[in-house]
């Protein structure tokens, strides 16, 4: 399964409203999960079984939990038994449809 979360805190008390410290604790807990994954600016995306996939999910919205009074979790989920590998997979498909390879590819 592929799961593209983000997860920051509200209630900061920081005059500018920046969460950048909440968001480098919880992509720190997904990057030393050892599971493929990818940050963009807005989600990251982490592949795996259900059950490391959603520990790894939890263990990143605790790390945020500190940095506010509350946190905002917005989760998406494809679940596809019996595949892996879909984190890039699913791009080299798209990029063959249209017709050659970016370098950057943006969906």
């Amino acid at each position: 399964m592929i799961v593209a979360f983000s997860v920051a805190p509200s209630g900061t008390g920081r005059a500018d409203a920046s969460v950048h410290d909440a968001v480098a604790a919880a992509v720190t807990v997904v990057r030393e999960s050892g599971l493929p994954h990818r940050t963009s600016s807005m989600f990251t995306e982490i592949e795996g079984e259900w059950d490391e996939v959603f520990a790894v999910v939890r263990a990143a919205t605790e790390a945020v939990m500190p940095f506010g009074s509350r946190v905002s979790l917005v989760l998406k989920a494809d679940i596809r038994p019996g595949y892996s590998g879909e984190l890039d997979g699913k791009l080299e498909r798209l990029e063959r449809a249209l017709g050659g390879v970016d370098d950057d590819p943006v969906i």
